[in-house]
């Protein structure tokens, strides 16, 4: 027993080791990847010449002229005061040493949120909390933002955390917010969080020097302070308009929807007042809670809502609010982080689709982020019990290998509980932007698509399938054949897939994910193809006579045939998706419908779908046999990667004792190696 005790802590320390080494290179690959965005943040700004960058500031070379004068610099009169001398260095030293300096803020402020983290902090979160948050910012708006020159948003973000996480002393704390608050002066609300949590000489001091800095910038430049104070209402309208996008503020946002007037500015001060009221005492909550730095984003993100000027750049708060932990179960935390990173990183274009009735939405994105985090997100206390072991997720046992060298991926579990559905409407509508810029950025080459189609039509010949010509003018005869294909090509390439979707989501989770696996696959294979192959259609091919009974005649002598361009790549057709999807909706269908008739509509979506494709010229029969290839390709990925779909789980009847779904006693755990942490269930292939 003793030879036995000594093996096993031999071998647990030889798995500690094995541990601490695995968890360093990702720390020095994570810092790596840090650094390179900040050397590409970098090359951004310095490729702008030293001049026009110089410019940027908009500040005068002299001290005597007014930094207001352009009506450009957004920044306080304190702040025009620090920067106003630095105009008369040179410019390329200047434009190097104020990136250099920006970056090296944003890196100290990854590192010292890192350390404000709420104990206990996993050891892995610990190591790698810093150099992921830094590599967060480096791709943020607020970050690509505040590079430019006469910024100071991450300045103030970098003196407030030091102030509550690293200084010792009241005094110099409350001179850090103070001088913080100089810079943007909605931060002075952290004087009243630190008076309501105890630190009552920090927002002494604070008030204070936020009073003397003022001051001091009223008794050296009292025209411009006059300027941003009482002309201008803490700088409205100063560096932009007032109702422009880049105003992130509640009182932005009520000017873009068309409000004016006292009307708009009594609605502005109650809704400020109201965030001010519910989001301090939640900061106050959580700071109380231990979740000091979930307190600090919380009260940043209600200096910028409730500021009469709340730029992009400044709202780097809300991406420090991830440090709160949102919802009870394990496969719900994902959600509120994702959604941050995705809001603060993205084009709002890219978030939400261009329509009319979501442009409040759209144009608003980072300030209702803000505003979630203020007063609407519900942070887990400490004191839940769900705070370190959530409701943990439902895995099947893992499958094994299908060939011994193509190994099955280590974080590919087979979750059987059903995704969060905010989480899937994300990740699905940013994937689709991503997907259509792509597929807009391929080649679009006139010549080398209709070569590439020349290649194909021959081809046809060759095989004895070029039907296309014939299939066209055929339909284009029968009026109600080309009313019912057209209809059919532009209505249910997204409908259809998208339903299914939906019912296998909220019917058969399990198969939900391997199905929504293969389509993401089977696309994202396709975009190779378009970039590879760039391919005209039959309707673009010049002197073959095909209709196009879609889009209506079009102008084959202009390289841009019409408005259709602007809309989309003409020439990503190879290989066809439209019959792609519709072969991925009847494998679906076939495969888990429960009725013949149903399996028989499966089959006749795809076989439909590639007769409107031929019939409208927008394909050739060839695209329809490579979006056969990438589907098959991508139920392939995953049959290798995940293991056979057979493997699903009736988990009602599964459930052992009558136990709830993820009602079990442990944790989950981070590896799909360990049964430690987590409820494994058992599978079977169907063995009823």
């Amino acid at each position: 027993m003793a030879n036995a005790a000594e093996h096993s802590g031999a071998n647990g320390h030889a798995g500690v080791i094995g541990d601490n080494s695995r968890l360093g290179a990702a720390r020095l690959l994570l810092w790596a990847l840090a650094g390179a965005l900040a050397v590409r943040q970098a090359a951004a700004v310095l490729r702008v010449p030293p001049g026009e960058w110089l410019s940027g500031f908009h500040l005068p070379g002299s001290l005597p002229g007014s930094v207001y004068d352009t009506g450009q610099f957004s920044g306080t009169p304190f702040a025009g005061l620090v920067l106003k001398p630095l105009v008369g260095l040179a410019a390329p030293s200047l434009e190097i040493a104020w990136t250099c300096m920006t970056l090296l803020c944003v890196a100290a402020i990854g590192l010292v949120a890192a350390r404000g983290l709420p104990d206990p902090v996993p050891r892995r979160t610990a190591l790698l909390a810093a150099p992921v948050l830094t590599a967060l910012m480096m791709v943020s708006i607020p970050v690509r933002e505040a590079a430019s020159p006469g910024q100071t948003a991450v300045l103030p973000v970098l003196l407030v955390l030091l102030a509550v996480f690293r200084v010792p002393g009241d005094r110099p704390a409350g001179f850090l917010v103070g001088l913080a608050a100089a810079l943007q002066p909605a931060l002075l609300l952290f004087a009243p969080l630190l008076w309501l949590t105890g630190r009552r000489p920090t927002a002494h001091t604070a008030a204070v020097t936020f009073a003397g800095a003022t001051a001091l910038s009223w008794a050296a430049m009292p025209r411009d302070s006059w300027t941003y104070w009482v002309q201008h209402l803490a700088g409205t309208g100063l560096g932009g308009a007032p109702d422009g996008l880049a105003n992130q503020s509640v009182h932005g946002a009520l000017l873009r929807l068309g409000l004016t007037g006292p009307l708009e500015i009594l609605l502005y001060a109650a809704l400020a007042g109201a965030i001010i009221w519910f989001g301090l005492r939640r900061a106050v909550r959580y700071a109380r809670d231990g979740q000091l730095l979930l307190a600090v984003a919380v009260t940043g993100c209600v200096a910028v809502a409730v500021s009469p000027a709340g730029w992009r750049h400044q709202l780097l708060w809300v991406l420090l609010a991830v440090a709160g932990k949102v919802g009870k179960r394990a496969a719900d935390r994902p959600v509120w982080p994702v959604a941050v990173v995705l809001a603060m990183t993205l084009p709002s274009a890219v978030l939400l689709p261009n329509l009319a009735a979501l442009a409040p939405v759209r144009d608003n994105v980072l300030l209702l982020a803000a505003v979630a985090a203020a007063c609407a997100v519900p942070f887990l206390p400490r004191s839940s019990p769900y705070w370190r072991e959530p409701v943990p997720t439902d895995y099947g046992r893992p499958a094994a290998a299908r060939w011994a060298r193509v190994p099955l991926l280590p974080f590919w579990r087979r979750v059987l509980s059903r995704p969060n559905l905010l989480l899937e409407l994300l990740l699905i509508r940013v994937g689709y932007s991503l997907y259509s810029h792509i597929r807009a950025a391929a080649p679009t080459s006139r010549s080398l698509a209709e070569g590439n189609g020349s290649q194909i039509h021959a081809m046809e010949k060759a095989l004895g399938i070029d039907i296309e010509h014939a299939v066209n003018h055929a339909v284009v005869g029968t009026p109600w054949m080309e009313a019912f294909f057209n209809f059919y090509y532009t209505s249910f390439h997204f409908v259809v897939p998208l339903t299914i979707l939906a019912v296998l989501y909220w019917r058969r989770p399990g198969d939900y994910r391997w199905a929504r696996a293969s389509l993401g696959l089977a696309t994202v294979l396709a975009l190779v193809g378009f970039w590879l192959y760039p391919l005209a259609p039959p309707r673009l091919m010049p002197g073959l006579d095909f209709i196009d009974t879609v889009h209506g005649p079009q102008d084959l002598a202009n390289p841009s045939y019409g408005a259709m361009t602007a809309i989309s790549n003409q020439y990503a057709a190879m290989p066809s998706l439209h019959f792609g999807w519709s072969l991925w909706c009847g494998i679906v269908i076939v495969v888990l419908a429960p009725k013949g008739w149903q399996k028989l509509l499966g089959v006749l979506h795809p076989l439909i779908t590639v007769c409107a494709i031929v019939a409208t010229a927008n394909h050739w029969v060839l695209d329809a046999v490579g979006g056969a290839v990438v589907v098959t390709a991508g139920f392939g990925l995953v049959y290798v990667l995940s293991g056979p779909r057979g493997l699903q789980l009736n988990l009602p009847a599964q459930r052992r004792g009558g136990e709830e779904p993820g009602e079990g006693s442990n944790g989950s755990s981070g590896s799909s190696g360990s049964n430690e942490g987590e409820r494994k269930v058992g599978v079977s292939a169907r063995n009823s």
